[in-house]
């Protein structure tokens, strides 16, 4: 039997192991990402950071609770959505979104209607409403969750009811909150918009979804 006079053993340096730890981490099987939404927009927001993903689309009651701020709603929301959807995916990052905008105690969510439509714009024109995001990011695996509020402000012109018009011909924005698509020609309706993330207004915050990922290991850019 041997007994291990002549064995060497190698001692790593600490930059060496620091370089193997690395190399490992690296290696590790990656969480998939998952967004809980079909919207398109968000699609092509999730795009930008160039990390490949899927989308799903969440099955969520987005009804308000009794005595919920707008911000509250938008954030649980957010949180319910990613969770609708983790019981299929138990090892992955799961990114929910929801959207309230509001002006005053007025909340104003998804028209419908060309009716309504036209309704919430008379409401808002000349006006300064706040579109609040709710953003969360679920690891299914750990259950760890990570969920975060971000308001914009958006001052709408003094639309005159033959601009509502023109622009409800000519853009579909019945599933859109507030009924202006700032990233189409809702545009043209405002006169300015304030906020820490120019993606919030149209659903998705990526300078807060970046910081998000980086915490969950992922390295951007």
């Amino acid at each position: 039997m041997p007994d291990g006079s002549n064995t060497k053993h190698a001692m790593l340096s600490s930059n060496d192991f620091t370089r193997q730890m690395n190399h490992i981490r690296k290696n590790l099987a990656v969480l998939p990402l998952i967004l809980a939404s079909t919207s398109q927009f968000r699609r092509e927001l999730l795009s930008r950071l160039q990390i490949p993903f899927t989308a799903v689309a969440p099955n969520a009651d987005e009804t308000a609770l009794a005595g919920e701020t707008p911000a509250q709603t938008a954030e649980r929301l957010s949180e319910l959505k990613a969770r609708a959807i983790a019981a299929n995916h138990p090892a992955a990052l799961i990114i929910g979104s929801d959207q309230v905008a509001y002006l005053g105690e007025q909340r104003f969510g998804k028209p419908g209607s060309r009716e309504d439509a036209t309704a919430q714009l008379r409401a808002m024109r000349g006006n300064t409403v706040v579109f609040h995001t709710g953003l969360c990011l679920l690891n299914t695996q750990t259950g760890h969750s990570q969920t975060v509020g971000i308001p914009t402000e958006v001052r709408f012109r003094q639309l005159s009811d033959d601009e509502i018009a023109r622009y409800l011909d000519k853009e579909d924005a019945l599933n859109c909150a507030g009924s202006a698509k700032s990233e189409g020609l809702g545009i043209s309706l405002l006169e300015y918009m304030r906020g820490d993330d120019p993606n919030a207004l149209v659903g998705l915050p990526l300078i807060a979804l970046a910081n998000m990922l980086r915490a969950e290991g992922i390295q951007l850019p």
